[in-house]
């Protein structure tokens, strides 16, 4: 499938939207659980695992490693046999594919190991920043060689273990910098301190900290400055239920903003360890009505179907931005976007594409600074480039519910998180058109 035309279901609505769903497993959980699982001691059952090109790259990454990895996919589990903190393998090769989470995680874990490793990526990944990473590993000891170019992908890991007591990395690229080093401090078996420059994604870095405490370590931190992990901090294996995705979920809820209906995302509530459940909270101040039910969050679109402009910070769940910008147009006054620069740097430049495509449909938006501005209007049909960028794909959907002749390129590289997200909107358009 090269291209995929959106059904223009919201154009002319003859009746109310409602839908309940599921969504699939949070990515950004299952690959913190699975980096988890793996430093345990002892086996780990992950439940509710999300099976995507991503998370697939990371369990074969395990596995390469020598981890022994038991995956039933039907069942959406994983059985993650730890060693306490050990690399199997003190030798060995893996791939990353896209997958920023294996990419970074995986680089923290191993320089703080002693062996050889050899990491590579997809060219996508090739494109992404490693060096606030690497420089931080180089300055802790470890020798790491750049085949292609100084700073990314891909590189050979020489370690003989970390026995500094501290460290600084720089996080205004990527959270995940942070997160992987906190993970991965356990290994060392001494006090230390991780100091960061930089400010970015701290959404992430708490669902990070919050899930090593569900496996027994505790942290401290300073002022958000400093990361503390005890010598003797060790994580625990055990059997872990992991979140529906709020990322995913956030589409089927855009749905319910475009139609003026009601949908309902089962398992997902406002205490959820992931921070895109802000935008929940951003609907309702343009227009929505959400409600937290034993069954999982109903969001109801806005009254009279009034939607109105906003001007928000997205720096904390910027995975959003996508979202909102396809939704923005239908406001009843611009809508500014802040603090999203860094997203210039995931698995597409996203500033740029949000604007290249809001344009193709005749929408005004323009890059100011870290921000965007979106002026509302009509969509016209138009061909959405994705840049084989799956946050693309999924978000441009939701235009395409509005605006006839809404068609996405690509549609594929959705599978990095939801493979078959397009076959579920088939699905949803075609019971709601019954």
């Amino acid at each position: 499938m090269n291209i995929y035309e959106v059904q223009p279901i919201f154009s002319h609505p003859t009746h109310p939207f409602k839908l309940t769903i599921d969504a699939p497993g949070s990515k950004s959980i299952t690959n913190r659980a699975l980096m988890l699982a793996a430093l345990a001691n002892g086996e780990t059952l992950l439940k509710g695992a999300l099976f995507s090109d991503d998370s697939r790259h990371f369990l074969q990454c395990l596995k390469d490693l020598g981890f022994d990895v038991v995956v039933d996919e039907p069942a959406h589990t994983v059985r993650v046999t730890g060693l306490g903190g050990r690399i199997p393998k003190e030798t060995a090769a893996i791939n990353v594919g896209s997958a920023g989470t294996a990419a970074r995680f995986l680089t923290a874990m191993l320089g703080c190991a002693k062996g050889v490793w050899h990491l590579d990526a997809s060219e996508q990944m090739k494109k992404r920043p490693m060096a606030a990473l690497l420089n931080t590993l180089a300055n802790l000891g470890c020798r790491i060689d750049c085949h292609e170019k100084e700073g990314y992908f891909p590189f050979t890991i020489y370690s003989e273990g970390i026995t500094a007591s501290e460290a600084t990395v720089d996080i205004g690229d990527s959270s995940q910098f942070l997160s992987a080093l906190l993970m991965a401090a356990v290994m060392m078996n001494h006090d230390f301190a991780i100091h960061i420059t930089g400010n970015h994604g701290f959404s992430y870095i708490h669902m990070t900290t919050a899930m090593m405490r569900q496996f027994g370590v505790e942290i401290s931190v300073s002022d958000d400055q400093t990361w503390r992990i005890p010598g003797n901090a060790a994580y625990q294996s055990q059997d872990y239920q992991i979140e529906p995705d709020v990322s995913a979920a956030a589409y089927f809820y855009g749905m319910a903003v475009l139609s003026g209906g009601n949908v309902l995302v089962r398992h997902v509530h406002f205490d959820s360890l992931q921070g895109d459940v802000a935008l929940l909270r951003t609907f309702e101040k343009m227009g929505c009505s959400a409600e937290d039910t034993p069954e999982g969050i109903r969001l109801t679109g806005p009254a009279q179907g009034r939607l109105h402009g906003i001007d928000i910070d997205m720096s904390s769940f910027s995975d959003q931005a996508l979202t909102m910008a396809a939704i923005a147009p239908f406001a009843d006054s611009p809508t500014f976007i802040r603090g999203i620069g860094h997203i210039r740097l995931q698995e597409s430049d996203r500033m740029a594409a949000i604007v290249e495509n809001l344009s193709r449909m005749g929408i005004h938006a323009a890059i100011q600074g870290n921000d965007i501005y979106i002026e509302p209007g009509t969509p016209h049909a138009a061909t959405i480039e994705t840049y084989d960028d799956h946050r693309v794909a999924m978000a441009f959907s939701l235009t395409g519910l509005r605006t006839p002749g809404i068609i996405i390129s690509n549609p594929l590289c959705c599978r990095k998180t939801f493979e078959n997200y397009f076959d579920v909107l088939d699905a949803i358009c075609r019971n709601y058109l019954k």
